[in-house]
C-alpha cells in the first residue's frame, strides 16, 4: 500500500514538473501594425504556432502608425509597417529596432460605378487630382480621354481615404507626391496626411467596405482586399508610359531594380519604379523587430520565426497576391536575422 502511495506521489510530482516545464516553454508574443500584410501575417502566425507547440503569436491589425508607436513604447513584442520609420522615430524609440522586409504588395485604385463593368484606366495625375478636388465628376474629360468608348456617369466622385495612421496611405501618398508636384506641396506623403476632401475609414477593411457599399466612390486598398471583396480596380500608367494592372509579377518587376541598391537598413521606396512591366504603386512591407528583446525567450522565438518565414512562408506569398522577397534580399535578411536575440 505504501509503495502504491509513493508511486502515486511520484507520478503526481512528475506531472507537476512536466506542467512546469511546459509552462516555462510556452511563449505568447504580441504584435501590432499594418493592415496591408495582415492576411498573410495571420496565416503565417497561425501556421508557425501550429508547428511550434506552446508558441502563440497574436497580431493586431491596427495600422502602421499604431504599430510603430506601440513597438517603440515597448507595449508589444514587435511591430509592422508599410511605411518605414523616420530617423526621428528610430531615435525616439525606447528600444533599438530593425526593419525586416517580409513581402511586397500593391496598392490599387478601387471604384464603384453601378452598372459599369469595364476595367478603367487611371493616370497618376488624375488620381492625384481626384483627391485634390480638381476632378470631381466621373465623366470628367481627363478620365474620359483615357477610357474611350466607356459611358461614364455625370455623377460626383466620392473619394475615400484611410483615417488611421496607415502604411497603405504612406505608399499611396509617396507615389502621388512623386507624380504630382501640387499633391506633394498640398498633401505630401506620410502614414497620416490632411486630405483636402472625402471621407475617412479605418483600415484597408474599412476603405474596401466603404467603396463597395457606396455608389460612385473611389478609394485605395492593398490588392488582396480588392480581390477578396470582388471589387473593381483600375489600371495605372507607370513611369514607362504603359498601363499596368496590379499583379505579383508587376510588383516583382518594380522591386528588381531596388533590390540591387537596397540600403543597409532596408528602408527603400519602389513607387513609380522604372521598367515597362513595373506596377507603379508597389512597396515592401516590414516587421519592426527589437534587436534585443526584453525577454530573451521571446527574442529567440522572433529569431526562429523569421528564419521559418524565409524557409517556408515566402513560398505562400504569390498565392495570396503578394510578391515574395527577391533572392538577393533574402540572402541579406538572413544575415540581419543573426543580430536578433
Amino acid at each position: 500500500m505504501k509503495t502504491k502511495f509513493l508511486s502515486l506521489v511520484t507520478l503526481a510530482a512528475m506531472a507537476a514538473m512536466a506542467a512546469t516545464v511546459a509552462t516555462a516553454g510556452a511563449q505568447h508574443l504580441t504584435g501590432a501594425g499594418a493592415t496591408f500584410p495582415n492576411p498573410i501575417y495571420s496565416r503565417w502566425f497561425s501556421e508557425y504556432s501550429a508547428s511550434h507547440p506552446g508558441v502563440q503569436i497574436n497580431y493586431q491589425s491596427v495600422g502602421s502608425g499604431a504599430g510603430i508607436r506601440q513597438v517603440s513604447e515597448k507595449i508589444v513584442d514587435f511591430g509592422a509597417s508599410d511605411g518605414p520609420m523616420t530617423d526621428q522615430q528610430l531615435n525616439e524609440s525606447k528600444i533599438k529596432l530593425v526593419h525586416v522586409p517580409t513581402v511586397l504588395g500593391a496598392v490599387v485604385p478601387v471604384y464603384n460605378i453601378p452598372g459599369e463593368n469595364t476595367e478603367l484606366k487611371f493616370a497618376p495625375d488624375v488620381i492625384a487630382d481626384i483627391y485634390l478636388g480638381k476632378i470631381s465628376k466621373w465623366n470628367d474629360g481627363r478620365i474620359a480621354r483615357d477610357n474611350p468608348g466607356v459611358k461614364l456617369p455625370d455623377h460626383q466622385i466620392l473619394p475615400v481615404y484611410r483615417s488611421d495612421g496607415s502604411g497603405t496611405t504612406y505608399i499611396f501618398t509617396d507615389f502621388l507626391s512623386k507624380v504630382s508636384p501640387e499633391f506633394e506641396q498640398k498633401v505630401g506623403k506620410g502614414t497620416s496626411v490632411r486630405w483636402p476632401l472625402g471621407i475617412g475609414q479605418k483600415g484597408n477593411e474599412g476603405v474596401a467596405g466603404m467603396v463597395r457599399n457606396s455608389p460612385f466612390s473611389f478609394g485605395y486598398v492593398e490588392l488582396i482586399y480588392a480581390v477578396q471583396n470582388h471589387m473593381a480596380y483600375g489600371l495605372v500608367r507607370n513611369a514607362a508610359g504603359k498601363w499596368v494592372k496590379a499583379s505579383t509579377s508587376g510588383v516583382t518587376s518594380a522591386a528588381a531594380a531596388a533590390s540591387k541598391n537596397m540600403p543597409a537598413d532596408y528602408r527603400v521606396s519602389i513607387t513609380n519604379a522604372a521598367g515597362a512591366d513595373s506596377y507603379p504603386i508597389s512597396s515592401f512591407t516590414w516587421l519592426l523587430i527589437p534587436v534585443q528583446s526584453q525577454d530573451p525567450a521571446k527574442g529567440k522565438v522572433l529569431h526562429d520565426f523569421l528564419e521559418w518565414m524565409l524557409d517556408h512562408g515566402e513560398s505562400e506569398a504569390a498565392g495570396m497576391t503578394y510578391a515574395p522577397l527577391p533572392e538577393p534580399v533574402v540572402a541579406r535578411v538572413r544575415q540581419t536575422i543573426k543580430e536578433i536575440h
